[in-house]
């Protein structure tokens, strides 16, 4: 049975699927599978666009580690099976009153894949997801299962935050929530030199601030999330769908078959879409404001560049669009988060901007990333875990401060590369 990634980037033909319903018959994988040469790997939902997740040898699923576990209401903290959809968290959160303390913007990862690929949202007061975990229980490519928590192991507790499966398999997830609350959200069409020159003032006013520069173009759109405790005034449903219609739907998807068939008339398209995209304000529940729909396929790669360099890097990228000729259809999303002590965290030791260029599923992005890549890597960007990029274990040593101490643990915890991949081989070496 054939596996792909959502993005349509990778796919593979593993030699058998795994689902495991208990950590003893997960124990007996991994024990079976040392020394075999033929790699056990955790696939999660497959929605990173690099081949983080890409099975060389056998996959592994995880479906039924899934589900709440464990909830501590006085402290806040939450156990979950690792295989739990994050779409599944805020409801399971809601009867208690709980919620994460920030979301990106897709829900359909796994609890455990999104930690260790480094998913985050935007908040220069929020780092990643992964940072908000506060123990996880794995079992180690020795077979041995960890708890791994500021109690036990602690040591271990920033490899493991974010470690592309490389270190074991994680199985139950503790995550720090915070009470629930709501966002007002705001969106609207303005000057991109207008956004870039109030950028730091920005992220730092708002709880959680990102913006869309619309390429061949001038014109941005802002989204500010701001906490609130007014009542929650949702979207009309006729309105959610006609927004979503036209900014991920099908109008998106026309706007981009046009762009694929005729590229020259991109800029103006992309003229007419960003007025047009700015969706309804209003109040709801943190998760439904955080998180959009994504039916339309695309391609990404995103880098974490220093706060204050953004606008020089993103200026190198609009330069980059320029030079190289391509018609960028999708716009490039900017993001801010807060630093954490992750190992191979792209946020390690510094606060940072994400700057996103995404390619249409059916255009061929490779040039363009490329191009993009160098640019940001010029920047002192770190490239997204999850998202594509070419950086190697070379490289990598000199950007991440921690990185040989995280070659260090895997060798503790599997040193028989049980959970090796062609992707990990490339990015953390033999």
């Amino acid at each position: 049975m054939t596996w792909r990634n959502w993005g349509r980037t990778f796919s593979a033909d593993p030699v058998s699927v795994e689902t495991p319903g208990s950590v003893d018959e997960l124990r007996e994988l991994v024990t079976a599978h040392r020394g075999t040469g033929i790699g056990l790997k955790s696939v999660g939902a497959g929605h990173s666009f690099s081949a983080a997740a890409q099975p060389d040898g056998a996959q592994l699923r995880l479906d039924r580690f899934a589900g709440l576990l464990r909830v501590d209401i006085e402290s806040g903290r939450v156990r979950f099976g690792a295989g739990t959809r994050l779409f599944r968290v805020a409801p399971l959160l809601a009867p208690f009153g709980l919620a994460l303390p920030n979301m990106g913007d897709i829900d359909r990862q796994t609890i455990a894949g999104a930690i260790s690929t480094g998913t985050h949202g935007t908040g220069l007061a929020h780092p990643s997801i992964g940072a908000n975990v506060t123990a996880v229980q794995m079992v180690t490519g020795r077979g041995e299962v960890l708890e791994i928590s500021p109690e036990s192991n602690p040591a271990l507790l920033p490899a493991v935050r974010l470690g592309l499966g490389a270190l074991g398999v994680i199985t139950e997830v503790e995550i720090q929530c915070v009470p629930a609350f709501r966002l007002r959200a705001r969106e609207a069409a303005e000057p991109l030199e207008q956004v870039l020159g109030e950028w730091d003032a920005r992220i730092r006013s708002a709880d959680h601030f990102e913006f869309y520069w619309f390429p061949h173009t001038t014109s941005a759109v802002t989204k500010t999330n701001t906490r609130t405790d007014a009542p929650a005034e949702p979207v009309h449903p006729l309105r959610r769908w006609g927004d979503a219609w036209l900014l991920q739907g099908a109008a998106f998807g026309a706007m981009n078959e046009a762009a694929t068939a005729f590229p020259a008339a991109v800029p103006a398209l992309n003229g007419i879409a960003a007025p047009l995209m700015p969706g309804a304000g209003h109040v709801d529940r943190s998760d439904r404001v955080f998180v959009s729909r994504r039916p339309l396929r695309f391609r990404e790669i995103e880098f974490a560049v220093p706060v204050a360099a953004m606008q020089d890097a993103l200026r190198d990228i609009a330069g980059v669009v320029e030079r190289s000729r391509e018609q960028v259809a999708f716009p490039v999303e900017v993001r801010a988060a807060a630093a954490d002590d992750a190992m191979l965290s792209t946020a390690h030791g510094r606060d940072v901007a994400y700057i996103a260029i995404h390619s249409y599923v059916r255009q061929d992005p490779r040039r363009l990333f490329a191009e993009a890549q160098r640019a940001l890597l010029a920047h002192e960007g770190r490239p997204h875990w999850g998202k594509m990029h070419s950086v190697t274990h070379e490289r990598f040593r000199g950007m991440l401060p921690q990185f040989e101490r995280f070659l260090a643990v895997r060798d503790e915890l599997d040193p028989d590369r049980v959970f090796a991949n062609e992707y990990t081989r490339r990015v953390l070496g033999e």
